[in-house]
């Protein structure tokens, strides 16, 4: 059977990784945000008649005071502009009690319906004009995208299932509607505000499921929208982090600088402890101002003979001990102190290069 090679480079373009925190957080910027503006509806619709069944005794008893107060003065009004102007006045004051708490809570209840689903968030990204926004072609891929026939579809079964609550609620009240012109005022109000209130929870609960069905596919059309290529996410990383080979230089430029600083501190060492090839360290002690003796450099190869070197051009002592010296190496980083277990072999070391110093002097 013949084999076909792959080109896997085909496949790097496609978006199927998640996105980033970075995407995430441009996406944000942008406005672009999963949300359902069905949930907000649902949520206002509900707490409307919510609203209206608590604060209903309120309402009626205040619209009842207003018309009295209307009926009143129109009775006694002269005729004259001014007195009707003053009329239309208070009770336009009267309604606006009734009305402004309504809607500021709706209000209220609008926004926090927002904030519960994308937090506090300010993007001016959407208020800006875009020519691709009365392009008649990208105008007509909206009109029949698959987002456009989602809403479409959905927008029917609202007006359908909306339809069919409202249906089954005057079916079931025929048989006492007739009877309201019979039935005393406050009764048929309250009988009609009872059954208002019902059919418009039971509305508000409906759209409320029609809105979180509606949140889910929207939240899944959001993770897909900003969807990354795995190309992305490695050229995301190389903005985030640098260019690798820039990276490289600026670590070698670091080592070159830190074996230029350990170079400089050679000078001030006591001793250069040596493989005698392959390994260097020195140490330098200062009794009273150090605990114990530190390393001040160390290498191997090329870097080994380098401080050797160093060590040479300003007579810096250099004791052979291959055991101490692939010790400390191992065991000790530069500026360290050494372990106490290498005390006493130091101790050796530097108790010989002291005595030198005073057989020279």
């Amino acid at each position: 059977m013949a084999q076909y090679p792959m080109n896997l480079q085909l496949f790097a373009g496609e978006k199927t990784e998640p996105a980033t925190p970075r995407r995430r957080e441009e996406a944000r910027k942008k406005g672009q945000v999963a949300k359902s503006a069905e949930v907000g509806t649902a949520v206002m619709i509900l707490a409307a008649f919510l609203l209206l069944h608590i604060l209903g005794p309120y309402v009626v008893g205040h619209m009842r005071d207003t018309v009295q107060y209307f009926l009143q003065n129109m009775a006694s009004w002269e005729g004259d502009s001014a007195g009707l102007q003053a009329l239309f006045l208070v009770a336009l004051v009267q309604v606006a009690w009734i009305v402004v708490p309504i809607l500021l809570s709706l209000l209220v209840i609008g926004v926090l319906s927002q904030v519960i689903q994308v937090g506090l968030m300010t993007s001016t990204e959407a208020l800006q004009p875009k020519f691709s926004r009365i392009n008649p072609i990208e105008g007509f891929k909206r009109i029949f995208s698959k987002r456009a026939i989602a809403e479409f579809l959905k927008s029917i079964i609202k007006v359908a299932l909306v339809g069919y609550l409202v249906y089954g609620q005057v079916r079931k009240n025929l048989d006492w509607l007739p009877q309201l012109s019979l039935w005393e005022l406050k009764q048929s109000i309250s009988v009609m505000e009872y059954s208002i209130y019902n059919l418009g929870v039971q509305v508000g609960l409906f759209l409320l499921v029609i809105a979180a069905a509606d949140y889910w596919y929207q939240r899944r059309e959001f993770e897909d929208s900003i969807k990354m290529s795995k190309e992305e996410i490695k050229e995301e990383y190389k903005q985030m982090e640098g260019d690798p080979l820039i990276r490289s230089q600026i670590r070698q430029r670091q080592r070159q600088m830190a074996s230029q600083r350990m170079m400089q501190a050679i000078p001030t060492a006591d001793v250069i402890v040596t493989n005698p090839t392959h390994y260097a360290i020195a140490i330098k002690y200062t009794p009273g101002e150090m605990g114990a003796p530190k390393v001040i450099a160390k290498g191997m190869g090329l870097v080994a003979q380098r401080i050797k070197e160093e060590g040479k051009k300003h007579r810096i002592a250099a004791v052979e001990n291959p055991e101490l010296a692939r010790a400390l190496f191992k065991t000790t980083e530069i500026g360290q102190e050494i372990p106490a277990e290498l005390y006493p072999a130091v101790a050796e070391v530097l108790a010989f290069v002291y005595s030198l110093r005073r057989k020279i002097i």
